[in-house]
């Protein structure tokens, strides 16, 4: 007798048809928002989407690489500056700009991980820290950019965009769309291929992975230096729909590294819904608390301590075992043999 098992690492032949229509269906339906959405929902869902992205870039490196990096604000604000730069000084095209940005921050990215690669375990989020309070510092020393004030897009480079602020608002919504989709898309396959066991094997036991004959370092520098590239053209894409830049909010540790470490955090690190239920979970409590001023920040704190308290693997690890469905699952079957 002779039993039919799936590949290892790939769905039964019923059940990937039934994730890819539901995904189709979503990203169709996310598609069609400016077709009847008013330009405040759109930038609301930019929002979202960007902070979706960002949080699954860092949930790549800190859930399956171990990289607790708290410095990520760093690749944000090179890649805002990098689009300012090109745009204001060299006259570049914005839309043109945005992947000449994510580029520049990967090469950047490259001298800082050898940086901070040095440091280890908390020294190594605390250096990450420290190198992106350098280039604050340093960007506000640049006079032809604003210096310490910032800088403003000027309205002829924006209308190389469109002269139509809602095709502006339709261009930029549609990029980001893309770019959410390519990021969680190409972190699914990751995790489903031969680098993906790499990195879970590092999250599971480094010293275990490296006997094992994964390259450790070397793959966690190319997670590293691909995250900072993905994350300057967001950054880029973001300062974009802003028209504004400055030091303070392009590497602001607030807004690009502690709220995307809560929204893992809260939803579930070392999973991809995770991140996007936190995401989901944060604006809606955004949303509908915002208006209680500190509380609404204590009410944050305390949610993430009780999170790690009692459901240490986040939301989504309460949810899965009961609903029983993973829309992007990752782990790998082993072939069984046949009897």
């Amino acid at each position: 007798m002779t039993m039919t098992v799936a590949m290892p690492g790939r769905l039964p032949r019923s059940v990937m048809p039934v994730r890819l229509a539901i995904l189709a269906a979503v990203v169709l339906a996310m598609a069609s928002v400016p077709l009847w959405a008013s330009g405040g929902s759109q930038r609301l869902l930019v929002e979202f989407m960007t902070y979706v992205a960002l949080a699954q870039l860092w949930n790549l490196m800190a859930g399956y690489a171990g990289l607790i990096s708290i410095g990520q604000q760093a690749f944000v604000g090179l890649g805002g500056y990098t689009l300012f730069s090109l745009a204001i000084l060299a006259g570049v095209p914005p839309l043109l700009a945005l992947p000449v940005a994510g580029f520049v921050a990967a090469i950047v990215a490259w001298p800082t991980a050898l940086v901070a690669f040095r440091l280890s375990g908390p020294y190594f989020a605390i250096g990450t820290w420290v190198i992106a309070e350098v280039y604050r510092l340093g960007f506000a020393q640049v006079g032809a950019l604003g210096g310490g004030s910032g800088i403003s897009l000027p309205v002829g480079l924006v209308k190389t965009i469109s002269a139509d602020r809602g095709t502006r608002d339709s261009i930029i919504y549609w990029i980001t769309l893309a770019a959410c989709v390519a990021v969680i898309g190409c972190i699914w396959a990751l995790m489903r291929s031969r680098l993906g066991l790499g990195l879970a094997a590092i999250r599971d036991d480094e010293v275990a992975a490296e006997s094992a004959g994964v390259v450790t370092r070397r793959l966690k520098l190319q997670v590293y230096v691909i995250c900072a590239g993905v994350t300057g053209f967001l950054g880029a894409l973001i300062f974009l729909q802003k028209l504004r830049i400055s030091p303070e909010v392009a590497f602001s540790v607030n807004d690009w590294t502690v709220l995307v470490i809560f929204m893992v955090v809260i939803g579930g690190i070392g999973s991809i819904e995770g991140p996007l239920i936190g995401c989901l979970l944060f604006f809606v409590l955004r949303e509908q608390f915002s208006d209680w001023g500190s509380w609404y920040m204590v009410g944050l704190g305390a949610l993430s301590v009780a999170t790690m308290l009692f459901a240490r693997g986040g939301l989504w690890s309460l949810i899965a075992p009961r609903i029983g469905f993973r829309l992007f699952p990752v782990a790998r079957a082993a072939p069984r043999r046949p009897s």
